[in-house]
This record gives C-alpha cells, sequence and structure tokens, in this order.
C-alpha cells in the first residue's frame, strides 16, 4: 500500500501497527548519490498533515443521542476472536477494538497514543543496565468477571507470545521475545516491564490486552478462545455470535468505568462486498466499507433525490434501461406480438427479465438516496511486486528499468481522482504522508523516464532484435548441433576426423562450456557490484564486467519457505484478496509467437532473381519481421513478464491500474503475459511460492516500522532443507544491510534516530526496486447521514463508545433514539 509526493525540500532524518509478521539512481547518466543512501531525502516529512482528512462526521457526546443499533458490515464471521492467531481477520480486529483493552491507540496521524480508559501512565523509567516500562493502570480497569487487571494479564500474555512455549499455537508477534520479565510494581495498579534487550516499539505490546483466562493455558488460547471470550473489559461486552444469521451482537457493557456506549447494541453483519448496494438499498445496514461502484451508485441516488427523480427514472436514465432506444422498444414489442412464436416467446422473456432488472434497479436507487458516502484514505497502499528471485527481473537494473517506466502519478490519478481524493503517490514504503517517520525517498530511485529505462535494460543486455539473436554463450546446445552436422557430412563423404582434430572439438566444446557455467555463476552472485547488492554507475572494479547482481535470491530453487504470518499480516492476506483485482487484457507477442512468424516468412528473394510481372517489390520486411526486430530480447530470449492478478469480483481500479501498468512496459519494450487466477489461489499458490514476475497488492501502513516492516523487506536466507525463508518478503529482494537498518531502528531508544534509521532503511528499498509503491488505497464508506462519529476513520482507531445516532432537532429539544 503507497502514498504522496508534495513540496520539495531537504531532509534527514518514519510508523501502523501490526505487532506481528505481515511480507537509484539511473545507469548509464547518473551516480547513486551517497547522501540517500545515508538517510538523506528529498521530498515530505512527518510535519505534514494527512494526504487526506478524516471523514466521520464528527459530533459531541452532548449531541449523540443515547440508545440504538448500529449494523455495521464486515466481510465474513470471524474465524477466531484471538487477534494473535494466523487466521485472525478484520473482523477479529473491530471485535477486539470494542471489547478488550488497548493500551496505545493511532490518531488521526498514525501516531501510537496512550489510552486513558486503561492506563494512567506508560513510560521508559531505566535504561541502564536494562530498559524498563512501568505501567500504572487505570484503578478503575476490571474485566467483565470483576477482576482487576494487572500483572498476570501482562505475565500471561508474554509467556504465550513469546515463542518460547511452543504449544500456543500463535503467530510470530515481535516484541514479546525481548522481554525478559514482567512484575509487579509497587502496588497491584503498577507493571513493570524489563527487556533483555532495548526495544523501541514498546508501545505495540499489549494491544489488544486478553485476560490471563485466554492466554494462560495452551488449550484456552489455541481453542477456547476462537469461539468465546470468558472475560472481556470495553465499552461493549461479547453478547452472541449467530452463524446462522452471519451476525456478532456487542451490547454495551453495563460494568464500563469510562464515558459510556452511547449505542445499545453494535451488530457486526456478514455481508460480501459485492451484495453490500443490495443489502443497504434494503435497509439491512447502517454502516459499511463499499467499492467504487457502490459509491457511484450512492452518489447519483442522492443527485436523483434532490432533483425529485424516484428511482423509475433513474433506472431510464443510468441503469438497465439506459441503453434502450424509442426505436430498440417499438422492434422489441413487435417481434414480442410477431407471428413467430419461438422468437416472440424468447423476446418476451427477455423484455420480462429486463423489466425486473429495470424494477430492481429503481428500487434500490430509492433506497441508496437515504445514505452518504464518507471517504477519505485508507492507512494502506497498493504496490507493483516485482519478483526478484530469477528470470529477468534477477537483475536489478532490469528492476529498476519497470520502476521507470511506470507514471505512478498517473496510476494515482486513475484511482483516486475520479473520488475526488488527493491523487498523489506514496513517497515511502515505511510510512505514509501526516506520519511522524514519512519521509519521500523515492529519488533513490528515480522518477518515470522512458529513456533511462531503456537505458538501464540496453546496460542489462536486453535490445532490439535481441530475441532473434542466437546465443553467444549456449555452449552445450552450439557445439552439439555444429558436432551434429560435422558428422552428418563426414558420413556422406565416407572421411574420418584426426586424433587431433577430434581433440581440438573436444577442447573448444570445454572451454566453451566453462565459459557459460563462469557467467551463470557470477549472475548468480548476490554481492557480485557491492556490499548492498546494488549496481552503481561507476562503481565497476577495473578490468571486471559489469554482472546482474541477484538481491536477495541466494539459496536453492527448489522450493519457499514462508513463515507463519501475524494478525495484521494473516488480516492484510484477506485484503490482498478483496483488493487485489483481476485484469483483462491482451498481451505482446510471446517468443514463441514470434519464432513461429518467422519460421512462416518466405525465403528473402536474391538480387537478380525474376519474379511474375506485378509481384511486389521485396525491399520491405513483413511486419511482423519488424516487429520481432524491435522487440527486446538476449540471447535468443524475448523479454516478457508474468503478470499475476487474482479475477475476483470488484476489479474495476486495478483493471485500469494494471492496464497502463501494461501499456508502460510496452512502451519500453518489456512485454507482459495477464494471467488472471482465483482468490483463493492468487496468494497462496502464486504471490507467496513466488510463481509471477509482476504482480499488484496491497500493505497496511504501521505506527512501528522497525518491528512490522522487516519480515517484507528482510534478506531472504537458505534453510537447512533447501527452502527459501522469505518471511514475508514475496518480492525476495533484500540486503543485509536493510535488515541491519531495521535492527538498529528497533533498538534504539531515541525515537528521531530511529526514525532517521528507517528512513535510511527506505531508501534501500527504492534503490532495490522490488516493489513499488503506487497510491494509497480509496477508504469509502456508506453511513445514514445521521450516524456520527462513524465513517472513514483514516489512521484513527474507532473511539467505539462515542458512535451513535445524532439527536434530532425539535421544537421542545427532545431526542429520538434510532432503532
Amino acid at each position: 500500500m503507497s502514498q504522496v509526493g508534495a513540496p520539495r525540500g531537504r531532509t534527514c532524518s518514519r510508523s501502523p501497527r501490526s505487532r506481528t509478521l505481515r511480507s537509484v539512481a539511473s545507469l548509464g547518466s547518473a551516480v547513486l548519490a551517497l547522501a540517500v543512501l545515508a538517510g538523506c531525502s528529498s521530498g515530505d516529512s512527518g510535519d505534514e498533515p494527512p494526504a487526506a482528512a478524516q471523514d466521520n462526521a464528527p459530533a459531541a457526546r452532548d449531541r449523540v443521542a443515547d440508545g440504538g443499533t448500529v449494523r455495521w458490515a464486515v466481510d465474513a464471521l470471524p474465524t477466531t476472536l484471538n487477534a494473535f492467531q494466523a487466521d485472525a481477520d478484520a473482523a477479529t480486529a473491530r471485535i477486539a477494538g470494542a471489547v478488550l483493552p488497548a493500551l496505545h491507540t493511532l490518531d488521526e496521524r498514525g501516531r501510537p497514543q496512550l489510552n486513558p480508559d486503561f492506563l494512567e501512565s506508560a513510560q521508559v523509567v531505566e535504561t541502564e543496565p536494562k530498559q524498563v516500562v512501568l505501567y500504572k493502570l487505570n484503578q478503575q480497569a476490571v474485566w467483565s468477571n470483576g477482576r482487576e487487571i494487572g500483572a498476570p494479564d501482562f505475565v500471561a500474555q508474554w509467556r504465550a507470545l513469546s515463542g518460547r512455549d511452543t504449544a500456543y499455537w500463535t503467530a510470530r508477534n515481535a516484541g514479546y521475545e525481548r522481554i525478559e520479565k514482567i512484575e509487579r510494581g509497587k502496588n497491584d495498579l503498577e507493571v513493570r516491564v524489563t527487556f533483555a534487550k532495548p526495544y523501541a516499539d514498546w508501545r505495540a505490546l499489549f494491544t489488544p490486552l486478553y485476560p490471563k483466562e485466554v492466554m494462560g493455558t495452551p488449550n484456552t488460547f489455541n481453542d477456547g478462545a476462537r469461539t468465546a471470550l470468558t472475560a472481556t473489559a470495553g465499552p461493549f461486552v461479547l453478547k452472541t455470535v449467530d452463524r446462522k444469521t452471519g451476525s456478532v451482537t456487542l451490547a454495551r457493557n453495563p460494568r464500563w468505568w469510562g464515558q459510556a456506549a452511547k449505542l445499545d447494541s453494535l451488530v457486526l453483519t456478514a455481508v460480501p462486498r459485492a451484495d453490500r448496494a443490495a443489502a443497504l438499498a434494503a435497509g439491512k445496514l447502517d454502516l459499511a466499507e463499499i467499492d467504487r461502484s457502490a459509491a457511484e451508485r450512492i452518489a447519483l441516488a442522492v443527485r436523483d433525490a434532490r432533483a425529485g427523480r424516484n428511482g423509475a427514472e433513474a433506472a431510464v436514465a443510468h441503469g438497465p434501461g439506459a441503453g434502450i432506444t424509442p426505436a430498440a422498444a417499438l422492434r422489441s414489442w413487435a417481434l414480442a406480438n410477431g407471428s413467430d412464436e419461438e422468437k416472440a416467446e424468447e423476446v418476451r422473456a427477455a423484455r420480462e427479465k429486463n423489466q425486473q432488472a429495470v424494477a430492481a434497479y429503481a428500487t434500490q436507487q430509492d433506497g441508496l438516496a437515504k445514505f452518504v458516502v464518507r471517504k477519505s484514505l485508507e492507512p494502506a497502499y497498493t504496490q507493483l511486486s516485482l519478483n526478484g528471485e530469477s528470470g529477468p527481473l534477477a537483475d536489478e537494473r532490469v528492476r529498476r528499468a519497470v520502476a521507470r517506466a511506470i507514471n505512478r502519478q498517473e496510476l494515482a490519478e486513475t484511482v483516486l481522482k475520479p473520488l475526488g481524493l488527493p491523487a498523489r503517490p506514496p513517497g515511502s514504503h515505511l510510512a505514509l504522508a501526516g506520519q511522524a517517520a514519512y519521509a519521500d525517498s523515492s529519488d533513490a530511485l528515480g522518477d518515470q523516464d522512458t529513456k533511462e529505462a531503456r537505458a538501464l535494460l540496453a546496460d542489462a543486455g536486453w535490445v532490439p532484435g535481441g530475441a532473434l539473436k542466437k546465443p553467444a554463450d549456449t555452449a552445450g546446445t552450439k557445439a552439439g548441433s555444429e558436432a551434429a552436422k560435422k558428422e552428418a557430412a563426414e558420413k556422406a563423404a565416407g572421411e574420418k576426423a584426426t586424433d587431433a582434430e577430434k581433440k581440438t572439438a573436444e577442447e573448444k566444446k570445454a572451454a566453451e562450456a566453462k565459459k557459460a557455467a563462469d557467467e551463470k555463476a557470477r549472475a548468480k552472485n548476490p554481492d557480485a557490484v557491492s556490499d548492498e547488492g546494488l549496481y552503481i554507475v561507476g562503481d565497476d572494479k577495473p578490468g571486471e564486467s559489469r554482472t546482474s547482481p541477484l538481491i536477495g535470491a541466494g539459496g536453492p530453487e527448489n522450493g519457499t519457505n514462508i513463515l507463519a504470518p501475524a494478525p495484521v499480516a494473516a488480516f492484510q492476506g484477506a485484503a490482498l484478496l478483496r483488493q487485489a483485482e483481476s485484469l483483462d487484457t491482451g498481451t505482446g507477442a510471446t517468443g514463441a509467437q514470434a519464432q513461429g512468424r518467422l519460421k512462416a516468412r518466405p525465403a528473402k528473394p536474391v538480387a537478380g532473381a525474376y519474379a511474375p510481372k506485378g509481384s511486389a517489390a521485396p525491399a520491405a520486411p513483413a511486419a511482423a519481421d519488424s516487429a520481432a526486430a524491435r522487440a527486446l530480447g538476449k540471447d535468443g530470449k524475448p523479454l516478457s513478464l508474468r503478470f499475476v492478478l487474482p479475477s475476483g469480483p470488484g476489479s474495476d481500479s486495478l483493471r485500469a491500474v494494471g492496464d497502463r501498468i501494461v501499456r508502460m512496459l510496452d512502451a519500453v519494450g518489456i512485454r507482459t503475459e495477464v494471467t488472471k487466477v482465483s482468490d483463493e489461489s492468487f496468494f497462496k499458490d502464486h504471490i507467496a511460492s513466488g510463481d509471477y514476475d509482476l504482480a499488484l497488492y496491497s500493505w497496511p501502513a504501521t505506527a512501528f516500522p522497525a518491528t512490522d516492516a522487516r519480515p517484507i523487506y528482510a534478506k531472504p536466507e537458505p534453510a537447512s532443507d533447501g527452502s527459501l525463508l522469505v518471511e514475508q518478503n514475496y518480492a525476495r529482494v533484500g540486503t543485509d544491510r536493510i535488515d541491519q537498518l531495521f535492527d538498529q531502528a528497533a533498538a534504539t531508544l531515541d525515537e528521531e534516530e530511529a526514525r532517521d534509521l528507517v528512513r535510511q532503511a527506505d531508501a534501500r528499498i527504492w534503490a532495490a526496486a522490488g516493489s513499488i509503491p503506487l497510491y494509497q488505497r480509496p477508504q469509502l464508506v456508506a453511513a445514514k447521514p445521521e450516524l456520527v462519529n462513524a465513517g472513514a476513520w483514516g489512521f484513527a482507531a474507532p473511539r467505539y463508545q462515542d458512535i451513535g445516532y445524532k439527536k434530532p432537532e425539535s421544537a421542545n429539544g427532545g431526542e429520538r433514539n434510532r432503532h
């Protein structure tokens, strides 16, 4: 997920939450600036506001009515209520946010803030010899069973998530393994947490906090918390989980010591995104995230209602009846009432079906007119991932060429401009505009430049006509072919080669084979050019030829080992499949197609040869020949990349983005083969396993990048079984230096120093060109107009107790509750 660009200034010195595993300068003209790799970057900093403000109809609590119910759409009922298990999803997180303690929550700028409902204070009180954090709990904070929240709950959660007891089936949750001990302080309201190693992101821990009744044993953690919570502590309590109706009901917590929830109940209702417009129109939902098509329908419905146009008129204007002209309607009526009974029956059935569609659309538009669309930018960005494990993209020059071919501003505008949202492509992989750690480090790679992209490809050996040239260094194939021809000639002539001739041929064959093997070995050396695996102009050693270092793709290629994802990563995996969309577009000519055209072409006319009168002049080659000559290739192979996308519903925005990416790459000579796969297969069988060259998917932003983003960009390492450990680095591109910078950022307690180290890491991630942030995702939420403190929150966590219905204006000052 990527974002922004703005006034340029010089800065040297980024952070949501996820506490779980989740995933240069151009060659030929410019040298990678040392200042960039030192962590200085030009562009935005975290001092600026978020790219888009919240849109959640804020209202003071005294303007919110008491009572009522909000029916809030979720994609599906949660498979687990334990946010620290690998299959936790967005619904799990939403329930946890309403019924469990959150010691720190995020504000509108994505910054962690102490939650006074649970903490009086939390601070680092010692740094030597060990880091110690002292939590002072709100003295009124109790679990729903009446027990005080205290040190035993902290201890139970630490032991469950530290990784020391493998009986707990938990996703990796970085940070807990750094804790050395947890103790009671001066009284029951104080908890002292001592770290074995300094940990900058300590605010990420213990949110959500589960009671010891859940975390205390592997059985209650693994199985019990999947379907029930024995104790909770939040403005709401978990009342029922009804899998028949597909709903979870949260009720106002009578033991809540903070500001009471305005609503009587909050009902999370499972409605697939494709069905949400119909559910909203039918009055089954009050609040729902929606896609662009549903947002456009609501906008049309509101506009029509204001203009006095009813649903039936709207259906004729822009619904199913919009394409029916008077002439077409007359012709349809004539056929339906004609003498050809078979045709008439067919037309009558079609007319009835269309009339039903028009009526349904009209009814829905009348219902949708009762909603508004609240919009902001989601704390997540969509990226183009470039798989650097093997193939052409193993060469970072090719990856950078792909990046330089893409106009990120155009792609951002394609998605965001029609929605009226700021369309600035992100300048960081690790923070979004508005966050303290944000800085635009994209200069480490460079802006769109077709000329530079072509120069990078040429420097890597991909040249026009290269697909037609026979490989210069395929010794085995060439020598074998020549030997076969020679043997056939010798047999035909009855001659025998002398021993000396045989020896010479064998030596030549061995020499060519060795040359090919040496070049293959050099191509697989991840650090052949620089200590970071980055090719830098002017960094060639005297007497050495330029090679194509393979960043982060070391190790055998016979398998990939994906570490278990953490809660936020698991949620994001589901979001990937929801947000990534299919792409239906044509592809460039493949190598096989080009070669087929070559084989089919007639022999080239010989000068002076005669042809029948009127024959075309032989001067110009066939169009297919010229296309093949223009196509980029290397050693007889065309440059073609496999673009894999899911084929699920709601694909309009990604389809538009994908279409443009294909055209942009085609403009520099890179052909693409677009492959659509099922949503179920997309992530598991393609992204995680590395079966792709290019792919579009999203990552959430985080307030704790040193912890949460590290697995996404960690250098892949060979495992003992020969597989490749990639954690969540599905692009399989990384360097040791990037890992070191993340480790240093996580270990310093100086916040400004940590941000500077994160920005240095981001500059190197840009330079490695394994992923290209394209745009921050839009956040569109349909809501009842009278529903306040709810909608598109952006970075911020919802404050559940404030959600409710605005008090209606009345002459006597009374108020009316909703639902």
